[in-house]
């Protein structure tokens, strides 16, 4: 069965991105062993993603020309107008996710939706009860402030962790099972 799964990268001190959007602090850690690998072997597992219009507009901002996700479904939930890039599959979408959801659990056929990028938009998938799994790689920087995880209005019960592994001496990757809302 296809669940909705939100992997990411996070400080220490619980932020996705800078405040202006800044990656700089997680790209130094591109190369660190078992990172990519990591990627790998989640994306092997994705049918479909989605996203909201911020994320959507930082990758064709730092990707220009070149869509990471080709062969992937993509929803992107927006309030812009935008076009959608040569050879992808983006559908773009306004509205409560719970109206989307079975439509994006199609997409995913047999794999999982990912829910990439701004915690805003995995926050009202877990309000809905519609978020089942975090894997979070904790890299080792603190930012101070920035963009939070996951920014939700108030405390969840306790997350159940599934796994847990270091990569290249350097990053923690958890997952968590989101416990029923």
């Amino acid at each position: 069965m296809s669940i909705f799964q939100y992997y990411v990268a996070s400080t220490v001190d619980g932020f996705i991105a800078s405040e202006d959007d800044d990656l700089g602090w997680l790209l130094q850690f591109d190369q660190v062993e078992g990172v990519s690998g990591s990627y790998e072997s989640f994306f092997a597992g994705v049918g479909c993603i989605a996203m909201g219009g911020g994320t959507y507009r930082w990758l064709l901002e730092h990707e220009p020309g070149k869509w990471p996700y080709p062969d992937t479904p993509c929803w992107v939930f927006t309030h812009h107008e935008y076009s959608a890039p040569a050879g992808s599959n983006v559908t773009f979408v306004r509205g409560d996710v719970r109206e989307f959801a079975p439509d994006l659990l199609a997409d995913a056929g047999d794999k999982n939706v990912w829910l990439v990028g701004g915690g805003d938009l995995v926050a009202q998938f877990a309000n809905a009860g519609l978020l089942h799994e975090m894997i979070v790689t904790i890299i080792p920087v603190v930012l101070g402030s920035g963009k939070r995880l996951l920014p939700l209005k108030g405390p969840t019960p306790p997350l159940e962790l599934l796994s847990s592994r270091i990569l290249g001496g350097a990053a923690a990757e958890l997952h968590y099972r989101m416990p029923p809302r």
